[in-house]
């Protein structure tokens, strides 16, 4: 009972934090408009309580979000459940198919995770004070080549899984035209590691959002080993971000 009590402050946080007023809407909106077109497809991998989400539909997108947590898929149907072009999956992704552990943080769910370095990484981090993993559940997993094999091959996927970023990309061999990913500067390897392989995937320009802003920061797209050395030079109190990465 007190799980389920601690499950739902989370879930009822998160909601008021990230799904924001008009202002921060068209602000995300005016984000994504850059990478999505009505009637294109979209993977939310990691659609948490689906801010994103609603965002690609206001832009007339058709949405696959993927979402492993039992507790954010029900939050996910009541949401959009009734809406025929959103899809929910409740597995995660990553760079095979089968079962994961997953990593539950009950009082912030949004930063669940499927990567035991991340949750060591956050340990006494400035930024990361109070978070706590506290219980785990195993959950199906599959790939994005697999999610395509069944979905359709999108024209943006947005990867959000908190330090897994890097293994959901090794699962995709059939890159879209734009993506994002999550960095956090607790594990800049992670984040390096996810620019390599977007470059290997052929991803030429890359731009980024600190935090939870909605703006691209960079006047020009930067390439890869930019982008790199961009990250490298970010303080640890940066925190996190997103990556954006496109191949023209």
């Amino acid at each position: 009972m007190l799980q389920s009590l601690r499950t739902l402050r989370g879930i009822v946080r998160s909601l008021r934090i990230y799904h924001g007023g008009r202002a921060a809407r068209a602000a995300m909106d005016r984000l994504y408009d850059q990478f999505v077109q009505p009637g294109d497809l979209v993977f939310d991998i990691g659609a948490h309580v689906g801010d994103r989400v609603a965002s690609f539909r206001r832009l007339g997108a058709r949405v696959v979000a993927v979402e492993p947590q039992p507790a954010l898929v029900r939050t996910l149907k009541l949401l959009y459940g009734r809406d025929p072009t959103i899809t929910i999956e409740p597995i995660a992704v990553g760079p095979y198919s089968g079962e994961i552990e997953f990593n539950l943080n009950l009082d912030n769910p949004t930063v669940s995770t499927a990567s035991v370095a991340f949750v060591r990484a956050s340990a006494g981090a400035p930024g990361w004070e109070g978070q706590a993993w506290t219980d785990t559940l195993r959950v199906p997993i599959t790939t994005l080549d697999e999610l395509i094999a069944r979905h359709g091959k999108p024209s943006f996927i947005k990867i959000d899984v908190e330090g897994f970023e890097a293994g959901v990309l090794a699962g995709l061999s059939q890159p879209p035209a734009a993506l994002s990913f999550e960095f956090t500067t607790i594990q800049p390897g992670v984040a390096a590691a996810c620019i390599a392989g977007c470059a290997a995937l052929g991803y030429a320009s890359f731009n980024a959002v600190l935090g939870e802003g909605r703006n691209l920061i960079h006047p020009r797209w930067l390439t890869a080993p930019e982008t790199t050395r961009w990250l490298s030079g970010l303080p640890l109190g940066a925190n996190s971000g997103d990556i954006y990465a496109r191949i023209a």
